[in-house]
């Protein structure tokens, strides 16, 4: 097993970093210079063997560091937090590098990230922890569509998920979650789920509709990205994000109706954080 350290000896050649840890175990020259060989192709560093640290760009150093733990050939590699004092384009390259290294090696990799981006993108499965307690381990796609409790579901996701709390409500012989700042929101089916308990709901931005039959919501600003617009709005006193592909026609201060698409929400038990649905 290998932790990823990526702090490179600025002394050294690319070639002799990668090679220190089997010159150090011993191993002879010709199996040190075969692996640093076989590392370097696999990780485009070839051409850059006889340079320096100081002459080699972000991506190449964070490469290089990852060849001197690929020379020696561990059942298991340990990241912690790689890529954090990357900028945004060159962590994004990064992620993909790793990743195809992943597929190549075939090796176990242990990633250690707070950026959840990361996560969601690189991981087969992700254990997400706070304060040294497992919260939820699966697969991205299942924190995503399916977090156990509040903190997960607050965790991941980019935007984040809107939480709102409130107490049940039935109306009309349908149950509705009146939120503390009297707004209605109409619930999915639970069972044994009785008028007057506390609850939050989830939903993610991307599920949240304008609807001339929602609840009213007023518009505090809206932000675009050419892909997609994120409109921000508070409803009965809780803020809520929509995100859409479509252009926002409204302005701010503006009165709308929203709504929620009932089967995409998430139920969680307020006390508790634990999910009910």
């Amino acid at each position: 097993m290998v932790f990823q350290d990526f702090a490179l000896y600025p002394h050294m050649s690319v070639r002799k970093n990668m090679a220190f840890a089997l010159r150090m175990a011993g191993i002879s020259r010709s199996e040190r210079d075969a692996a640093v060989e076989r590392a370097a192709e696999m990780l485009g560093l070839t051409p850059e063997l006889e340079r320096y640290p100081s002459e080699l760009s972000g991506g190449q150093k964070q490469r290089v560091a990852m060849g001197r733990a690929l020379v020696r050939n561990p059942e298991a590699f340990l990241f912690d937090e790689p890529l954090s004092n990357l900028d945004a384009k060159l962590r994004a390259q990064m992620r993909a590098e790793i990743k195809a290294l992943h597929r190549r090696l075939e090796t176990t990799m242990i990633y250690v990230t707070h950026d959840q981006m990361e996560a969601m993108t690189m991981g087969e499965r992700i254990v997400l922890m706070r304060a040294g307690v497992v919260e939820q381990a699966g697969t991205p796609l299942e924190l995503y569509d399916r977090p156990q409790n509040v903190f997960v579901a607050g965790f991941i996701g980019a935007p984040g998920m809107n939480l709102i709390e409130g107490t049940v409500e039935e109306q009309d012989g349908t149950l509705v979650l009146r939120s503390k700042g009297g707004a209605l929101w109409s619930l999915p089916a639970l069972p044994a789920l009785p008028a007057g308990a506390a609850i939050t709901i989830g939903v993610r931005p991307e599920h949240v509709s304008f609807s001339e039959s929602g609840t009213e919501a007023v518009i505090e600003f809206t932000e675009t990205t050419g892909s997609e617009t994120h409109a921000t709005m508070t409803a009965g006193g809780d803020q809520v994000l929509l995100l859409t592909p479509e252009r926002v026609p409204y302005e701010r201060h503006q009165k709308v109706k929203i709504a929620f698409e009932t089967e995409r929400l998430h139920v969680f038990d307020t006390e508790s954080g634990a999910r009910l649905n």
